[in-house]
């Protein structure tokens, strides 16, 4: 392992004070992947106080003392320096009751969640490996340190972390693992909503995100309970060639690797259940479904405290994913969402299309092209599609002597729909005439 040459130096500080000290965790999980990592983490023998004594000639925070963690900030990046310890009672599934300071290594990463992340390194002694973590590593597996339960029941977060790191690494869950993550799932509701979201979302944009989605979806159903009512629910349509959450999993899956795409997309079919009928020939129904769809999203979204820029976004995309887009209303649609969020629909939109039947996947796909091809046109050519482009604005309506007010917001809605529809063009006299023929 390559450890940068300020991390070495706060390594070698501490151990020719006499303390041991290690890089530990995700670092070195990261480094022994040929992955260059993001953060650097200590762990040392040495306690806070005498940390904060040995680098007295540099910025220390006191970020965590209760649990032994002080942050070193460098001019080349921050370094957290925690003391080895062990966790006393986790009695609300999240933080220990107390800490105790222990002076074994080993003791320190009995601790931890995953093996892959149970390893400490440095220099003069090399790799720690107590629990064969560089081995589940080399075999792409996520495997607890000891007792799956006990780890989890520990610290409900893990649960949501051991699908994040499979998404995000490829990494198969140890079947002792898998069946603790589903008999543990409902000790998420003790997991603070923010911390949750994260998990998600990072666990969302993972490359490998679709084994995850239709190996748990009784996970994450803890806190989107209308997933549950998705799960084998046969759809009776030639379109689709699965299910709704497996629909719904390929459709994340397929989508751009963004998180207001493939939250989108998580929640873009929740509302079919609630919409669904079989017609006189056996086919299935779901009309009204993005409405119901968009409700549920708000108030998932809203519940699990996402901002409310990213809530909007997605209801919106929720919404309006069985628009009928086309090449000739793309500018009326992009009046109605703007540039952003119609550039969002048709992303949810090519990832919905994808997880259709191949005959509808193959025309979606090629209509998307047209329609994102007509939106790079549109506003290559600064087209109008905004009461801002309109070649007159209110103060020149206000000079003809039309009153402030509702009436001149009249006036310029009139003259926008008119441009969009392409009944006016956007030209300061054409339009003046038109409001005097009004």
């Amino acid at each position: 392992m390559e450890i940068p040459p300020w991390v070495e130096r706060a390594l070698a500080r501490l151990e020719d004070a006499g303390f041991s000290a290690y890089v530990v965790g995700g670092c070195v999980r990261d480094a022994l992947m040929g992955v260059r990592p993001r953060d650097w983490d200590v762990t040392t023998s040495a306690l806070p106080s005498q940390t904060n004594e040995l680098f007295a000639d540099e910025r220390v925070l006191e970020t965590g003392l209760r649990h032994g963690t002080v942050t070193l900030l460098f001019p080349e990046g921050p370094i957290e320096v925690t003391t080895f310890r062990t966790d006393g009672v986790y009695r609300d599934g999240r933080h220990p009751e107390s800490v105790q300071f222990v002076g074994s290594i080993e003791e320190d990463l009995a601790r931890r969640d995953f093996t892959m992340n149970a390893l400490a390194f440095n220099s003069r002694t090399g790799l720690i490996d107590p629990f064969g973590g560089q081995h589940d590593i080399c075999d792409t597996m996520i495997r607890a340190v000891g007792e799956p339960n006990e780890r989890l029941q520990e610290d409900a977060l893990r649960i949501m972390r051991a699908l994040r790191f499979s998404a995000c690494l490829g990494f198969e869950i140890d079947e002792n693992l898998a069946a603790a993550l589903h008999k543990n799932r409902d000790l998420l509701t003790r997991v603070a909503p923010e911390r949750f979201c994260a998990e998600l979302l990072h666990m969302l944009v993972g490359p490998f995100v679709l084994s995850v989605l239709l190996a748990y979806p009784d996970v994450l159903a803890v806190l989107i309970p209308e997933i549950a009512r998705t799960v084998g629910h046969d759809q009776k349509t030639p379109y689709h060639r699965y299910d709704i959450w497996e629909h719904i999993a390929h459709a994340v899956a397929a989508g751009k690797a963004d998180a207001r795409v493939r939250l989108a997309l998580l929640f873009h079919d929740l509302g079919k259940p609630d919409c669904f009928f079989v017609d006189e020939e056996g086919r299935g129904h779901f009309y009204g479904h993005d409405v119901r769809g968009e409700e549920i999203a708000r108030a998932r979204l809203t519940a699990l405290r996402f901002s409310n820029a990213l809530v909007e976004d997605v209801s919106v995309a929720v919404r309006s994913h069985q628009a009928s887009l086309r090449p000739e209303n793309v500018l009326r649609w992009l009046s109605d969402l703007g540039e952003d969020r119609l550039r969002l629909l048709i992303d949810v939109k090519r990832g919905d299309t994808a997880a259709h039947s191949d005959d509808v996947a193959e025309k979606g796909r090629a209509n998307l092209a047209l329609i994102e091809n007509r939106l790079d046109e549109l506003i290559a050519q600064q087209a109008c599609f905004a009461l801002r482009d309109l070649a007159v604005n209110g103060d020149d309506l206000k000079a003809m002597g039309i009153p402030e007010g509702k009436e001149i917001g009249a006036f310029l809605a009139y003259l926008l729909d008119a441009v969009i529809e392409g009944e006016l063009n956007n030209n300061r006299e054409e339009l003046l005439a038109a409001v005097k023929l009004r």
